[in-house]
């Protein structure tokens, strides 16, 4: 039997990382090992450094491709592989650091890696994950995990600290069988939310199930979750299983789970917490292996305290909760929204649209967007359907109120949007007086060194950028 190849790609001259993992993978794999030891400083070196390492990609044809990197050109080295993604990423991809910057480690994850690895580097870590990424992207399966990966983590984009927050629990969560409950208002993306963690999860082979709650007649609830026996009711010619046994070891998503009859709520508790039901007509019990994802855009404290959801329910439901937030509370992310639809709808539509104008952009950014993500969607596909020039104009974004009008300002809004940008603007101002020596502008500013980078990491704010381009 042929054993499949690995191909290792060393880009950190420093490491030793390299060494240990040909040392690892060597008795079980066919191992080409690569080295790319240059600097990654400007554009140019990275689009030669693409180039090349597309060439190695096609002709070695790897089944897997770890990529050694050092942490602090994490960023870098992704810009050059999202740049051969589309032409020859076909194979799973590894990342290997020492140690790193979990920002950037959720960024890989979410764009272009399966897994990612760090020091120590053990024979009974490594082997299993190899083993496993070569069993779910055999030949047969190349198809199937590309459509993962666009219902999974590359469908949420977004880079705002509100949004990050809570997509960096996906990859954590989905790892163990607690039951989640995603909230946020409609549009906000809880469904790509569940569909990521299902994917990401050990049942990512089985089936994913979503039922939106509320389109269900409530008379007809029980028997659509748990199924019923041949004679159950009038009519019941025939067994029919549920959506819990059509899920069996796989996830089940329940949107809108406020929507549930309270009977059935009850009925759905007791199958948490014992993986035991009942269909329809039966005495029989019946046991299911599977993950329950619920979701509502309800504010579960104030439907409890109205009877619309058991409390019990709400506790059991919500071990973990993740809490999207509305595309108003993270609008620095509507440009890299527009980008992305235009893109995808630009390449569906066969449009030779490339992008928006600055009116354009500023429309957005001002306008509340009530329908979120899912708003801001059909808004850019329809402009790009339309468009007949290169740049999408303000005149082409059909957003409900023509004028789009600014948001009413609040006084605490205000005064926190003003507060930001002198603290960014100071804090940029003394590194650059101190020659970007962090200890000596954080006793310029009488602060405590911990203090002050703290607030360098609140406002995003490059050091080493700040040293190569002080403008």
């Amino acid at each position: 039997m042929t054993r499949p190849k690995i191909l290792l790609v060393n880009l950190d001259p420093t490491a030793t990382l390299g060494e240990e993992l040909r040392s690892i993978l060597k008795p079980s794999f066919k191992l080409e090992e690569v080295r790319f030891w240059r600097e990654l400083e400007d554009d140019s070196a990275l689009a030669d450094c693409g180039k090349e390492l597309a060439q190695v990609i096609q002709r070695s044809r790897p089944s897997v491709i770890l990529v050694v990197q050092s942490s602090d050109r994490l960023k870098q080295t992704r810009q050059v592989f999202h740049s051969i993604r589309q032409e020859v990423l076909t194979a799973p991809l590894v990342v290997v650091v020492e140690d790193s910057d979990l920002n950037e480690m959720f960024a890989w994850v979410r764009q272009l890696a399966a897994d990612f690895l760090t020091k120590p580097l053990k024979e009974i870590d490594v082997l299993p994950r190899v083993w496993r990424l070569l069993e779910q992207c055999s030949q047969s399966e190349v198809a199937e995990v590309r459509l993962k990966e666009q219902l999974g983590m590359r469908q949420l984009v977004g880079e705002s600290e509100a949004f990050l927050r809570e997509i960096e629990k996906i990859p954590v969560v989905a790892k163990c069988d607690a039951s989640i409950l995603i909230t946020g208002e409609t549009g906000t993306g809880k469904e790509l939310c569940a569909r990521a963690i299902h994917y990401f999860s050990p049942r990512a082979h089985e089936p994913f199930l979503p039922v939106n709650c509320g389109a269900i007649p409530g008379e007809l609830v029980e028997n659509e979750l748990f199924g019923h026996e041949s004679g159950a009711f009038t009519g019941a010619k025939r067994a029919q299983p549920g959506l819990i046994q059509e899920a069996n070891g796989g996830t089940l998503f329940l949107d809108e789970i406020d929507s549930l009859p309270l009977m059935a709520q009850v009925k759905l508790l007791r199958f948490l917490q014992e993986k035991e039901y009942r269909p329809l007509g039966t005495t029989k019990i019946r046991k299911a292996d599977l993950r329950i994802i619920a979701a509502t855009n309800a504010n579960c404290e104030k439907a409890v305290r109205e009877g619309k959801l058991r409390q019990d329910l709400f506790y059991r439901l919500g071990v973990i909760q993740v809490t999207l937030p509305a595309l108003r509370e993270r609008e620095d992310d509507i440009p890299l929204l527009a980008n992305h639809f235009l893109t995808k709808y630009a390449s569906e539509f066969s449009k030779r649209v490339t992008s928006f104008s600055p009116d354009a952009i500023r429309k957005m950014i001002n306008y509340d967007w009530p329908g979120n993500v899912r708003e801001l969607e059909h808004v850019i596909m329809s402009a790009v359907v339309l468009s007949e020039q290169l740049r999408i104009c303000s005149a082409n974004i059909a957003i409900s109120g023509a004028d789009a009008s600014p948001r009413p300002e609040s006084f605490q809004q205000a005064k926190e949007r003003m507060v930001e940008k002198f603290e960014k603007t100071y804090i940029k101002g003394l590194l650059l007086s101190n020659h970007c020596n962090i200890s000596r502008a954080a006793r310029a500013a009488q602060k405590d060194r911990r203090a002050f980078w703290e607030l360098i990491r609140k406002h995003h704010i490059s050091v080493e950028s700040l040293k190569t381009n002080p403008s």
